[in-house]
């Protein structure tokens, strides 16, 4: 029989990744928490982490006896609130990263917190932190922009985005109606860290393309590098549902692909109660993000200065 306490310090332990972090929070000595742990993984007949230098990395079957772990607590807790209290306040958990809350969840977020009755609880994090935390079981729900659906998670298309290049109003590619990559020749260009999934992308479409260009400086985080822009350091490449400063404009960009956000949840199993909920509302308002872009706009009158033809070079 699968013995609990062991499953329950593994979940703590996945939550730490570090065997002196979780064996504290366990107030347990940590041989004793490498004993669980290694007595869990001898009862399933699985290895549930490996080692890769200093850090500890989940395998595959440790992702989902942690997805199982989570789940056990969570219907052992729900239950307990049912029969002590008549109702379960179990949590709903987010995970999404920061320019996803921004810019592209806030509707979804405020439709659902003012009616359900489950509380919402939110966790940030980047794409690949965020496939993980559902894959574990640590959240719910997540968002996220996919080219596929990981292996044991099921995906709902959300919203599409395009790819914009940003620039000062007065800079002299605001002038145009679009942006090819060939118009980036000699940039300085605002972009992520070297390891960021949109630093990848930007750099081999334009090597692709015979480009040129620059780093002018490394920001990651939509904000800080539209920051930057209007402080004339450079020109950004970021997404269409960015919201931008005075002072900024928006081309699109067609040669770049669009980005697709999904919401990702675990495979297998009907997705039921507050977490269906919280999808639904959210794929509900997956576009809300457009409309306020337009409203944005109309009111700066940016939309105007967009469709301009004395304003704009083909």
């Amino acid at each position: 029989m699968l013995n609990l306490d062991w499953l329950g310090a593994f979940v703590v332990f996945t939550e730490h990744l570090n065997f002196t972090r979780a064996a504290r929070a366990l107030h347990i000595s940590q041989p004793a928490l490498h004993g669980q742990i290694g007595k869990l993984g001898e009862a399933l007949g699985v290895t549930l982490y490996q080692r890769r230098g200093q850090r500890i990395e989940l395998t595959a079957d440790g992702k989902r006896v942690a997805a199982f772990g989570r789940e056990v607590g969570e219907r052992t807790r729900s239950f307990l609130g049912v029969l002590r209290n008549g109702e379960s306040r179990e949590p709903v958990v987010l995970c999404a990263g920061e320019g996803s809350y921004l810019y592209l969840l806030g509707e979804g977020i405020r439709a659902f917190t003012a009616r359900a009755a489950a509380p919402l609880r939110l966790l940030t994090r980047d794409r690949e932190a965020t496939l993980d935390a559902v894959a574990t079981g640590e959240a719910h729900l997540g968002v996220a922009p996919l080219e596929g659906t990981p292996d044991g998670l099921a995906a709902d298309r959300l919203t599409e985005v395009e790819q914009v290049l940003v620039v000062p109003d007065a800079h002299p590619l605001a002038r145009k109606r679009r942006i090819r990559l060939r118009d980036l020749e000699g940039a300085r260009l605002v972009v992520p860290g070297p390891s960021r999934p949109h630093r990848a992308l930007l750099a081999q479409a334009l090597l692709s393309a015979g480009v040129r260009w620059e780093p002018a400086v490394e920001a990651n985080g939509w904000e800080l590098m539209l920051h930057f822009v209007r402080l004339g350091v450079g020109v950004a490449v970021v997404n269409a549902c960015c919201r931008l400063p005075r002072g900024l404009v928006a081309r699109p960009m067609p040669e770049l692909p669009r980005k697709v956000f999904y919401i990702v949840r675990r495979r297998g199993g009907a997705l039921q109660g507050a977490p269906a909920e919280l999808r639904d509302t959210l794929l509900a308002h997956g576009a809300a993000w457009q409309r306020s872009r337009s409203r944005s706009r109309s009111s700066t009158g940016e939309l105007t200065r967009n469709e301009d033809g004395k304003r704009e070079d083909p």
